[in-house]
């Protein structure tokens, strides 16, 4: 059924659905219980569905092993859901991101269309590690403006700003859209990175954009934006951990943010090891790995190779922070975006999705062939495609769906 329409359980916020399409090699799936969730075939009975246990469905929601398990799992009935929604926080899904593939237009090129960002022609795959015979082909809603600019991605959404002072979410998994506020302060040519803090739909969500001298800050719900003049270095990263919010500069020094009572940025002293990358380099990265914060970073000094990954471990202390090196990543395995704007994830015993510890994922620049993604053995050299991509471009990267933020809320 290659190309056929499938339909998807309908989201729960925002408008208008853009284009979306499930191409399966192999087999349609199919939303009924799937084989990697342990069932009876009295299980499947119509009648027994919504009587299970709400704490019975919840070990069962912790053994899903992929997004589409999870669609199935929320596609079953309405108990089903219901139990997604009020799934514990303290649990995790141990399953991998979705690799969002640009597809190139046959219209123009894909690098004008980077170029000039018309997102109006945009379209993509989101490819699942998991089920490599299954992805999902979606495009941009069909009353997008045209010339748009790429912030970063958030929360399953990818974030763009456009006509000098409108931001645009567009649901990288359902096409959907929405606008922010007006920023009246200034035109979009000086803002180059965007964020959410929390799911769109969370009480404390906030929309942090950086500029090269000021940083905008915009409740999700109300109608104003804040300004905090920014005289640091150029801001590449931002990371949530732990109820904190930490952001990577140019310099790759490490800092915090707070919104009480107002928007303050603070550096934190860290204490580097010798062995850390010195010179031009592609990270660092940060991310958030259960109850780790990590630092990826890779050198691109093109005379010191083999280039291999290095990760560091920071420990904090009451005065500063330790960056201990890992030579293993025991049980995880990373997943990074070659542009620091978009977020990093980490999964805990990928090998039951068929994924392996100890191996960083690495979304691949658009134009290479193949699979939109490459892997790679901590501690072994790494491909030389794998290099940071220009500002304001759009181009492969991991994302998770907002349907899964969304269950905690």
């Amino acid at each position: 059924m290659d190309g056929s329409r499938q339909e998807m359980p309908p989201p729960t916020e925002l408008s208008a659905l853009g284009h979306r399409e499930v191409a399966a090699a192999e087999r349609p799936f199919k939303k009924t219980c799937h084989s990697s969730v342990p069932t009876s075939s009295t299980l499947c009975e119509p009648h027994v569905w919504p009587g299970l246990l709400e704490s019975l469905l919840h070990q069962i929601i912790a053994l899903l092993s992929s997004f589409q398990d999870l669609l199935a799992f929320s596609a079953t009935c309405h108990s089903w859901r219901a139990a997604l929604s009020s799934f514990p926080s303290v649990y995790t899904f141990n399953f991998p991101p979705l690799c969002l593939k640009l597809n190139t237009p046959n219209i123009r090129p894909l690098r004008v269309l980077l170029k000039d960002n018309l997102l109006s022609y945009c379209k993509w795959q989101l490819d699942d590690p998991s089920r490599r015979n299954i992805s999902l082909r979606c495009s941009a809603p069909p009353d997008a403006p045209n010339r748009m600019r790429y912030l970063g991605s958030s929360y399953g959404y990818l974030i763009f700003s456009y006509h000098e002072k409108n931001c645009l979410f567009v649901d990288a998994y359902t096409g959907t859209k929405l606008k922010s506020p007006k920023l009246n302060f200034m035109g979009d040519r000086d803002i180059y990175y965007g964020i959410l803090t929390a799911p769109l739909n969370s009480p404390n969500s906030h929309l942090i954009l950086c500029s090269r001298s000021s940083i905008f800050y915009w409740q999700v719900g109300t109608n104003s934006w804040t300004k905090h003049v920014y005289g640091g270095e150029h801001i590449l990263q931002i990371v949530l951990f732990k109820g904190e919010i930490f952001a990577m500069d140019v310099l790759g020094r490490l800092h915090t943010m707070q919104f009480a009572p107002e928007l303050s940025i603070q550096e934190v002293a860290v204490l580097r090891r010798e062995e850390m990358v010195t010179g031009p380099r592609s990270g660092p990265w940060l991310v958030a790995c259960g109850e780790m914060l990590l630092m990826v970073d890779l050198s691109t000094d093109r005379d010191q190779l083999p280039r291999t990954f290095q990760v560091f471990r920071l420990e904090f202390s009451a005065e500063t922070v330790e960056c201990v090196k890992m030579e293993r990543l025991e049980n995880q395995a990373l997943f990074v975006n070659l542009d620091g704007r978009d977020p990093t994830f980490s999964c805990t015993s990928p090998e039951r999705w068929g994924g392996k510890s100890n191996w960083i994922y690495v979304a691949k620049p658009s134009g290479d062939s193949g699979e939109p993604w490459t892997a790679v053995e901590l501690g072994q050299p790494v491909p030389s495609r794998i290099d940071r991509v220009p500002d304001f471009q759009v181009d492969n990267m991991w994302v998770v769906p907002s349907l899964i933020y969304d269950v905690n809320q």
